[in-house]
């Protein structure tokens, strides 16, 4: 009986000790499965970061981009503003440079006799104001007579053959020619030499 008991004893001992490396392997395993769902949560975590982070990189590179747009958009505007000034400056110039050739032109019809007469030295000076307003903007009359023919500058009507002057020189302004700062807002008409 003795062994049988011993082999009951054992048996349990057996039963018992697999019930415990059972038990640990359970343990094992939920302590496994414990540990994946934690990192499961991390890199959700981190997906999410990531994605905000990636979204946020988005939207930043957007403000960017619309931020230099509206600069550019500022600054082409504001070229096409002063643009739009200089046409309309050379519009109104264009306007008045005929109103000072009438100017020159009935000053110099006053006969000799009457160029002391307050009415012409009323229109000498009114003549001379306007001419100064005229600088004072940016506008210069372009210096013509004695100069080299310049086609950038001057428009030649006539052509004459004389030893006297020069090879392609300016002999006479038929009409004033006026420039707007650095570009040309009449040209003179000249007549050229040679």
């Amino acid at each position: 009986m003795e062994e049988k008991e011993l082999e009951i004893e054992e048996e349990m001992k057996e039963e018992g000790e697999e019930e415990l490396a059972k038990e640990e392997e359970d343990k094992e395993e939920e302590q496994k499965e414990e540990e994946q769902k934690e990192s499961k949560k991390f890199l959700k975590k981190k997906e999410k970061k990531d994605k905000k982070e990636e979204k946020i990189a988005e939207l930043e590179d957007k403000v960017k981009r619309q931020m230099a747009e509206f600069e550019n958009f500022r600054k082409r505007t504001e070229k096409e503003k002063s643009a739009m000034f200089e046409v309309g400056v050379k519009s109104v110039i264009e306007k008045i440079l005929p109103i000072i050739d009438n100017f020159e032109r009935g000053l110099l019809s006053v006969p000799e006799e009457e160029k002391g007469s307050a009415f012409s030295e009323g229109m000498q000076m009114i003549y001379k104001q306007l001419l100064t307003g005229l600088e004072e903007i940016g506008v210069k009359a372009i210096e013509s007579v004695g100069q080299n023919f310049d086609p950038e500058l001057h428009n030649a009507v006539m052509h004459i053959d004389d030893e006297q002057y020069g090879e392609n020189e300016v002999v006479e302004e038929m009409q004033k020619g006026y420039m707007y700062h650095d570009s040309v807002v009449r040209h003179s008409m000249v007549k050229v030499a040679n």
